[in-house]
């Protein structure tokens, strides 16, 4: 059952259905309607944060959902799934993929790799590694992890640098040499040329977010571009 799951994704069109802070969608019901939306243009599965906003996805469509849960390290960059209570709560849901944090940073004096591990030792999940950087994808596959995200990359304070990179074609295409698993691209992914293009290069999947389910920012690219147009 769980590599029909994963199947289900090959050559698909994942879509991260989120909301944070003032915007009007952030609840369960607002995100839900997104992820409804995203079902009906063709969306295979859907990325979800939070518990309540997972389950209600997850009671209400009929994809695969991939789910996290997401805080902070101590340098206020963000983490996924970073303690086992999280995990625990995303299984108790019926979370179908549970996303976690792959950098080598330590949570719970653990590194991703090695968090991923005592995931894949204790629970029954499927687990997807949000990584940062190659290395790090090498050895959370080598940990057990059943898919690989490129999610991180850029969001971590050694790969800040790579934010420039929009988005970064040259990490999926090289961590698909590298390892068996499937590579799902994630991270500034705002066309569906660049969606296409990442196919191309080796991806199992793309998942794109902020370009289908974020319309505030959407609608501030427009004003920048007219802004800086017409100054």
């Amino acid at each position: 059952m769980s590599n029909e799951l994963i199947q289900k994704l090959k050559r698909k069109l994942i879509v991260s259905c989120q909301a944070e802070g003032d915007s009007p969608f952030n609840s369960p019901e607002g995100v839900t309607m997104f992820a409804k939306a995203a079902i009906i243009g063709g969306a295979a599965a859907i990325r979800s944060e939070g518990i309540a906003k997972t389950k209600m996805i997850i009671d209400q469509t009929n994809v695969p959902v991939i789910g996290l849960v997401k805080s902070k390290f101590e340098d206020g960059s963000v983490r996924i799934t970073g303690c086992f209570k999280d995990v625990e709560d995303l299984i108790s849901i019926g979370t179908h993929i549970i996303a976690i944090d792959g950098t080598f940073r330590l949570r719970e004096n653990l590194s991703g790799p090695d968090f991923i591990n005592k995931v894949k030792s204790e629970f029954d999940c499927l687990v997807m590694a949000d990584i940062a950087k190659e290395d790090e994808a090498i050895e959370c596959a080598e940990a057990g992890a059943d898919l690989i995200s490129t999610t991180l990359n850029g969001y971590t304070p050694e790969t800040i640098q790579d934010k420039i990179k929009s988005p970064n074609f040259e990490l999926v295409k090289s961590i698909v040499d590298k390892i068996r698993i499937p590579v799902i691209a994630e991270g500034r992914i705002n066309t569906p040329q660049d969606a296409g293009k990442m196919i191309d290069s080796g991806a199992y999947a793309v998942v794109v977010g902020t370009a289908i389910t974020r319309p505030h920012i959407i609608t501030g690219w427009f004003v920048d571009a007219i802004t800086k147009t017409y100054k």
